[in-house]
């Protein structure tokens, strides 16, 4: 699959799916945001605009560019409409049975070649791909979060995923401008395997008043050289995407380091669920999800 334009199909309108549909538009393939209702998919479409007009006023794109680039998202509801699709990115919740129910009715919609690509980050690839007809076609595609904005893409084949379809989708990620990472097809793949457990250690140490929030996101980004603080990260995530990621970990791999700490479960409880909510570890007047 070369550079050039090519027609994405995302599954989901929500926080991955907006941002992986921003990275798509940016990199000039045309893209159809899909979900259940007309208010996902406006919101969604809504999101992915919003971010390239901010981009705009920053100066990291000009308006024109911009305005091409917003010119080639739409939304449906119809998953007919995805007929002339390129590439599937799924990005719904963490379902098994609603994943492959999804791409076994695509089966019959997309052409034979369509590669079906799942953002799944918890759940088998492999497992994922036998509810279409054609397996081969179906590659684990981790997209980092806040997609706009993080460069890196967990790349997991299924059991049965055939090398060109492996090939295709990196040489597709190539022309988002993403860094590809191969791992294998198990729960939590490179980056959730490391992250869900330091987060919750980070949240245990908060509860234990080791320090307070700003202390540990200051000790983090200032010693350790991250980007970001475990809490503001978090607030970015959503509590409630942490705490499913997490629990779906511990139920499979049974180890006591991924189960979410108590104070997760009560912030879902009151709906802290972060910079999505206007209020999570910080409280936020800008509740976008991703900045430019």
């Amino acid at each position: 699959m070369t550079s050039q334009e090519r027609t994405v199909a995302v599954l989901g309108a929500g926080t991955m799916g907006s941002g992986i549909a921003t990275v798509t538009v940016r990199a000039g393939h045309r893209t159809l945001i899909h979900d259940l209702d007309d208010e996902r998919v406006a919101r969604g479409v809504a999101t992915v605009r919003g971010f390239l007009a901010r981009s705009a006023k920053l100066g990291k794109l000009t308006e024109e560019e911009a305005a091409t680039a917003s010119a080639r998202v739409e939304g449906t509801t119809d998953l007919k409409d995805l007929a002339s699709a390129h590439v599937v990115v799924e990005a719904i919740f963490e379902d098994l049975d609603a994943k492959r129910a999804l791409f076994g009715e695509l089966d019959g919609i997309v052409g034979s070649e369509t590669l079906f690509h799942t953002n799944t980050s918890t759940l088998s690839v492999t497992g994922i791909a036998a509810g279409s007809a054609r397996p081969e076609r179906v590659v684990g595609t981790h997209y980092c979060n806040p997609a706009p904005l993080m460069t890196l893409v967990e790349v997991a084949d299924g059991r049965h995923t055939a090398s060109w379809a492996h090939q295709a989708t990196v040489d597709f990620l190539g022309s988002l401008g993403k860094t590809t990472v191969v791992t294998k097809d198990r729960p939590g793949f490179i980056v959730n395997r490391f992250l869900i457990p330091w987060e919750n250690s980070c949240i245990q140490a908060l509860e234990n008043g080791l320090g307070t929030k700003e202390s540990i996101d200051a000790a983090v980004t200032g010693a350790l050289g991250h980007p970001m603080g475990p809490f503001k990260l978090l607030d970015v995530i959503g509590l409630d995407i942490h705490q499913q990621v997490a629990t779906r970990l511990y139920e499979q791999l049974r180890d006591p380091k991924f189960f979410p700490p108590p104070m997760v479960g009560r912030m879902v409880a009151a709906g802290d669920l972060g910079r999505k909510t206007g209020r999570g570890f910080y409280t936020y007047d800008d509740t976008r999800l991703f900045g430019s």
